[in-house]
Parts: C-alpha cells; sequence; structure tokens
C-alpha cells in the first residue's frame, strides 16, 4: 500500500513538474515572440492580401481604361483644333467686312499676327495662324501653316479668298480644304 500511495504521489509530483516546465517555457516562448512582434504557436497565419493573377488582372484593366481615354481625347483634341480653325475664318471674315465696309475694298493682304486695318481702325488685333497640327494631312494637299487669302479688288466692288483646311466635318463643313469668301463659307 505503501508503495502505491509512493507510486500516485510520485506521479502527481512529476505531472506538476512536467506541467509547470510545460508552462513556463510555453509562457517563455509567447513572451519572446510578443517582444520580436512574431507570431505564437496557437496563433494562424491569416495572412490577407492579393496574388499575383488578380495584381496583373487589375493592371491589365487600368492600361486598357488610360488607352481608351487617350484616344477619346486625342480625337476631342482634333476636334477642337477644327472648331477653332472655323471660328478663326469666321473672325477674319468679320474683321474684313468691316474693313470693307470702311474703305469700299479689301486689303491687299492678310498676314498671320498682324492686324487688319489701318492707323486707328483695327478690325482684328492679330489675325490668326491655324493650329498645328492638320489632322487630315491627305484630304489638304499642302499642310497649311497659314490662312492663305487672295483678294480681287475691282472699282466699286471686290471679293477674296480665304482657303482652310480641316480635318474632320464641323457644322456641315465638310473636311479637307475649304474655301470662305465674301459670300460666305463654303
Amino acid at each position: 500500500m505503501f508503495w502505491r500511495k509512493s507510486r500516485i504521489f510520485y506521479l502527481k509530483v512529476f505531472v506538476n513538474i512536467y506541467f509547470f516546465c510545460y508552462n513556463k517555457i510555453k509562457l517563455k516562448f509567447i513572451y519572446s515572440n510578443l517582444i520580436k512582434g512574431g507570431r505564437t504557436m496557437k496563433q494562424k497565419n491569416n495572412k490577407q492580401g492579393f496574388t499575383l493573377i488578380e495584381l496583373l488582372v487589375v493592371i491589365a484593366i487600368i492600361g486598357l481604361l488610360s488607352t481608351l481615354s487617350i484616344l477619346a481625347l486625342n480625337t476631342a483634341r482634333a476636334r477642337a483644333r477644327d472648331v477653332k480653325r472655323v471660328a478663326d475664318v469666321k473672325q477674319i471674315q468679320t474683321a474684313l467686312e468691316m474693313y470693307y465696309n470702311e474703305f469700299g475694298q479689301y486689303p491687299a493682304a492678310v498676314t498671320p499676327g498682324t492686324p487688319i486695318g489701318t492707323g486707328t481702325n483695327v478690325y482684328l488685333k492679330i489675325t490668326p495662324k491655324p493650329p498645328i497640327p492638320t489632322d487630315n494631312a491627305s484630304a489638304c494637299p499642302v499642310a497649311p501653316t497659314v490662312y492663305t487669302y487672295s483678294v480681287t479688288n475691282v472699282a466699286g466692288d471686290g471679293s477674296y479668298t480665304l482657303q482652310y483646311c480641316l480635318g474632320a466635318t464641323v457644322n456641315e463643313i465638310p473636311a479637307g480644304l475649304n474655301t470662305a469668301s465674301d459670300a460666305g463659307i463654303r
């Protein structure tokens, strides 16, 4: 019986020592990992992030959207250049008509960067240049860097022509080389 009691006693002592050591080692491990910023054994590795495939798909979508937006932006820029050309021609026409009403003839020359008018009568302060680049080079035989002006002044009656090039149709004015005159824009 003594032996039996002593066996139980020694077993209890052994179990207590085992759990004491195990818990002490376990506590040391947890403490050292907390200080180092590591994970304990009971913490799961729950890294949540994106896979390489997901990142590549997102990059491809962003590239596609940026390409489409750049194409739309280039189309809008070309359209804006054509609208500016038409507005410039209308502005030059208005200045030429005002000049004609004042002097009874059209000016002999219209040069980009110079005014239309004489002395104190200035009808257009600076004659505009067409925006560059010319968008439809195939429709215009020569890529104009200026609006081509020619005049015919006959006593009491005169006319002029102003040639310009459009890359696309604007307000029913067709693409290509066009002519504006005292009769209007054609």
